[in-house]
């Protein structure tokens, strides 16, 4: 095997995200569902016999040491000496809008390059890499809509109805620890069920909660806020996705939608049952 091209990389959108408090470490308790939506980066991975790792950026430019780089970098150290890689990065998932983008191109890369390495670590160890990579990487890896809880690493698979999403990226993005950082954060949402979740019949699978990150989102970039407005004004009930600044609203029924503001990206998106590559790793 010396290539694997056209390799998906889906991002996720977060359908509720409640803070539950604090741990002495300073790292928050969350509850959310996260869910795979068919709007996709692509990879392709080059074996390179020279021990080397490249990276060539085949739309937006990326850091000189992105999470793909630094993924690649983390499963090396379990290759044989002179096993390398050049990876092109299609990237179209928007940066800083709260749909985990750049952990799903570093899952993508730690499974593609498993493969193409022929190192066949099981699934756990390539969580335990991802998880030094970020919090959302483990969610890719398994490639199934899930509860998620604790820090983001308690995973429990769900299953979700199928259905149409808009989903409204601003021009302007936001830094995730400021939110987190910020003195007025809700940190006290109780704790709720996977059950309770399920069967909400009033609010539905995609009307369940609220975005506890939202409120300080919208106080520190009034983009976020003109994005629901105008979803809004399409007759959709929006709200953002993790720490945004990108917001999305179920449809009810495929809708033509108007063009967006100059330099913002809309997109309708349906849901994945499963991530395209789930069973690449044991």
């Amino acid at each position: 095997m010396k290539a694997l091209y056209d390799l998906p990389a889906p991002a996720k959108l977060n359908l509720f995200l409640h803070i539950n408090g604090r741990r002495p470490d300073g790292y928050h308790l969350l509850q959310s569902v996260f869910m795979l939506i068919d709007w996709c980066d692509t990879l392709h991975v080059e074996l390179r016999s020279d021990g080397l790792l490249s990276r060539e950026d085949l739309t937006t430019p990326l850091p000189t040491d992105d999470l793909v780089l630094r993924a690649a970098r983390a499963l090396q150290a379990y290759a044989n000496a002179g096993q390398g890689a050049h990876i092109g990065v299609a990237k179209h998932v928007p940066a800083q809008a709260g749909m985990g983008g750049g952990s799903s191109d570093a899952a993508t890369c730690l499974l593609a390059l498993n493969r193409l390495w022929a190192l066949n670590l099981p699934l756990g160890s390539l969580e335990q890499i991802g998880l030094t990579l970020g919090a959302d990487v483990p969610f890719f890896l398994r490639g199934r809509n899930a509860w998620v809880e604790g820090i983001g690493e308690k995973i429990t698979p769900i299953e979700l109805p199928p259905a149409r999403f808009a989903v409204l990226k601003p021009d302007a993005g936001l830094d995730t620890s400021l939110i987190f950082s910020a003195p007025d954060l809700k940190r006290s949402t109780p704790t709720a069920i996977i059950s309770g979740f399920a069967a909400d019949s009033v609010h539905g699978a995609y009307g369940f909660g609220h975005n506890d990150l939202q409120p300080v989102a919208q106080r520190l970039c009034p983009a976020v806020t003109e994005a629901i407005e105008w979803l809004g004004d399409q007759g959709l009930q929006a709200r953002m996705t993790g720490s945004g600044s990108a917001v999305f609203a179920a449809m009810p029924h495929e809708a033509e939608l108007p063009q967006s503001p100059s330099g913002w990206q809309l997109r309708q998106c349906g849901n994945m049952a499963v991530h395209p590559l789930v069973g690449w790793a044991t």
